[in-house]
């Protein structure tokens, strides 16, 4: 490991903002010139991300790539763990399934392979790239985790990275979380943390102005920025946490009112970002049958759990109320992955992969039977898509273990891939549903889909909406810039090279 130059970040706790700060670095590091990529090596999501060879990642670090404009590999994110089941998860390694473990398990019986496969992973980075953006995951004072920990301070001992710890001061006691986790750390690690930046911050820097400099004297550690809170960022949450942001109820300022289930194994929940950048749009997440109301759009997404997730819908009354929805009034509603084998007659599973249920009935409001299977699917597709009479070309990707079938006649394909039937809709349009993920990301459908909601309101429909590539390129440098203003840049550059000579 020679070449590359590491920076590593980690946080307080969960959602600090170690992701968002990498994704900001990663941009700063691409747009000064130097080949970058983003490094996890063990991430914990249930939103992920398809390479361009059809392999599974975290969602965050193939973000973290097109941020730095480079195509994303599993070498970025080699081990991936996604929770499937109370107390279990399926680990994903390079891409591809490897087992279903519980966390005893894969502590005491995965940690030796997870080793060399992270060692392996950081070698390839190291002797490909420039720069080596490293994001690390809950916080590194874990005390009871640490001696078989996977993706923290034994990472940056093995790329010999300097560490900037992230404080999310919104949450309130930034200090004491960052003291905390400093006093907690070995001698030896607290001597990798360069500093750290102060994340979220909202208010007068003057007022925080005295807690910095008693921090820096009680700690001998620079505060290297405090980046204010960043509004209406349109780049995609690494997990579930982000959603507790997400409001519950209508808003009537806005047209159209997209309501959101949000089971408990909900994934690959940045299917609805494309909406939050629209301004008719107001996207809620819906929890109880009480909540529903009544939509003028309805997203089932994606589930890690999909018979777990219809029968917490069915327990909480929310699945008789989408019924209802669709009998008396005029919402459309769309299913993407799980979402869309819930909308099926019946979902079966032979083998177990989800629960030892072998069998549980859907919603009735697509023709279709889904069954489970031990082999998932990982692709990036492209169709052309039939909507209101007419045809668009989308791309988007697919993550599943479960094969989707006709029951009768009354099919309609919803996506036609190659000749090939995918998804399926009603006749009438108002039900939609498919295996793509990323489906609203196609500006042209999208446009097409919010347009017939809004004349079906009496609204004038709007047209040249903005591609939501470009709100996310300019999302980029936007943060970017923002962070460049509230760090020290310089100071961060010099400490890196420093810290190399000194081998640490």
């Amino acid at each position: 490991m020679a070449r590359a130059l590491p920076i590593m970040f980690q946080g307080t706790h969960s959602d600090a903002g170690k992701s968002i700060i990498a994704t900001a670095f990663c941009r700063i590091f691409a747009e000064n010139g130097w080949k970058t990529a983003p490094f996890k090596s063990q991430n914990m999501s249930l939103n992920s991300y398809v390479t361009v060879d059809g392999k599974e990642i975290g969602r965050a670090q193939g973000i973290q790539a097109e941020a730095a404009g480079v195509v994303a590999t599993t070498d970025m994110n080699p081990i991936l763990i996604k929770p499937s089941r109370e107390h279990e998860s399926q680990i994903i390694v390079h891409g591809r399934p490897y087992k279903n473990m519980r966390a005893f398990a894969y502590r005491n019986e995965f940690f030796e392979k997870g080793l060399s496969i992270i060692r392996k992973s950081l070698d390839v980075l190291m002797n490909e790239y420039d720069r080596l953006v490293i994001e690390g995951a809950g916080s590194p004072a874990e005390i009871n985790l640490n001696d078989r920990e996977l993706v923290n301070m034994r990472v940056a001992r093995m790329a010999n990275a300097p560490v900037i710890l992230v404080g999310d001061i919104e949450r309130g006691g930034v200090f004491a979380s960052l003291v905390g986790t400093l006093q907690l750390l070995d001698q030896e690690d607290r001597k990798r943390i360069i500093g750290v930046i102060i994340n979220k911050f909202r208010g007068d820097l003057a007022l925080l102005q005295p807690g910095l400099d008693w921090f820096e004297q009680y700690t001998g550690v620079p505060v290297l920025g405090v980046v204010p809170y960043l509004e209406d960022l349109h780049i995609d949450a690494e997990d579930s946490v982000s959603l507790e942001q997400m409001s519950t109820a209508v808003n009537p300022n806005k047209d159209i009112d997209i309501a959101v289930i949000r089971y408990p194994k909900i994934s690959n929940f940045t299917d609805v970002d494309p909406f939050l950048a629209e301004p008719d749009c107001h996207v809620r997440l819906v929890t109880t049958a009480a909540q529903l109301g009544k939509p003028d759009l309805l997203i089932l997404p994606g589930s890690k759990n999909t018979i777990e997730d219809l029968l917490y819908m069915k327990k909480q009354g929310i699945a008789e109320q989408i019924l209802t929805l669709y009998k008396h009034h005029s919402a459309t509603i769309v299913g993407i992955c799980g979402g869309y084998q819930m909308l099926g007659a019946r979902i079966r599973d032979p083998f177990g992969v989800e629960t030892p249920l072998k069998e549980i009935s859907g919603l009735h409001l697509l023709p279709l039977e889904t069954t489970l299977e031990r082999k998932k699917t990982t692709v990036l597709s492209e169709g052309i898509l039939t909507f209101a009479g007419e045809r668009f070309l989308v791309k988007g990707y697919e993550i599943h273990m479960g094969r989707s079938q006709p029951l009768d006649g009354d099919y309609i394909p919803f996506i036609d891939v190659q000749g090939r039937g995918e998804g399926a809709k009603s006749k009438d349009d108002r039900v939609l549903g498919t295996y793509f993920h990323d489906l609203f990301h196609n500006d042209a459908f999208r446009e097409a889909l919010l347009n017939n909601i809004r004349r079906r309101k009496g609204l004038a429909p709007i047209y040249g909406r903005q591609s939501f590539r470009t709100i996310r390129e300019q999302a980029f440098d936007r943060l970017a810039n923002h962070v460049k203003r509230h760090v020290r840049m310089d100071e961060i550059e010099e400490k890196m090279h420093v810290f190399q000579k000194e081998d640490v």
